[in-house]
């Protein structure tokens, strides 16, 4: 039998964290998103994304590459989970009409949900789209929900309930004109009309101007 000496204690190896590179790389996203939306590309601080994230610039550069490639999957991102959240709409098994207010209702509702994508939308205008210019998946991510708003479209022409020769590009682009002006820039009209365009009974009366709008327009000629 082992004795063993007063006093003495067997050591123990303590077993590191495991590192999570997944996690890691999402707070990274995150914080950079918060930054980006919040100072714009020109304004945005490398810096203080890592410190958000609770990590160092070296690993911000090891798995993005750099502030320009950060910011252009900060664009990727924050417009794929737009058009996620499109695709997951079963508008095409409703009538036409019904289905195109669907997306206009989607569309309006994400807007608002999302400050941080019309800011983001807001800056990158700003700089002519330079970084949006380098993406090869956003273009492609656009084609499925203009494919579903053209079948729409050419069922509800060929039944009648919707008017003829709308293009899907000229609808979308309209549906989120309206429903993206209004919150994008509140401020600035709050102030030139003296009318808080901020609060949520305002926003509500004017969704239902703008839904109303759509609905008129696509309805056929008498």
């Amino acid at each position: 039998m082992t004795s063993r000496s007063p006093g003495r204690t067997t050591a123990r190896k303590e077993t590191p964290a495991k590192r999570d590179p997944a996690a890691a790389r999402a707070r990274l996203l995150q914080a950079a998103v918060d930054e980006f939306s919040a100072h714009g590309y020109s304004g945005a601080r490398t810096e203080r994304i890592a410190r958000s994230a609770g990590t160092n610039i070296r690993m911000l550069y090891h798995y993005f590459g750099g502030k320009d490639a950060l910011y252009v999957v900060v664009l990727e991102t924050v417009l794929a989970d737009l058009r996620h959240d499109e695709l997951q709409l079963d508008a095409e098994a409703l009538p036409p009409m019904e289905g195109l207010l669907c997306i206009f209702d989607f569309v309006a509702g994400h807007f608002a949900a999302h400050p941080q994508l019309r800011k983001l939308l807001a800056f990158e205008n700003l700089n002519e789209a330079r970084h949006l210019a380098r993406s090869d998946r956003i273009p492609e991510m656009a084609t499925p929900v203009l494919n579903l708003i053209r079948k729409l479209l050419a069922r509800g022409a060929a039944t009648g309930e919707v008017r003829k020769g709308v293009d899907a590009l000229h609808l979308y682009v309209a549906m989120v004109s309206l429903s993206y002006y209004g919150r994008a820039h509140a401020y600035t009209l709050t102030r030139i009309f003296n009318k808080d365009l901020q609060k949520p009974a305002w926003q509500r009366a004017h969704l239902k101007l703008t839904r109303a709008m759509v609905e008129a327009y696509l309805r056929p000629d008498d």
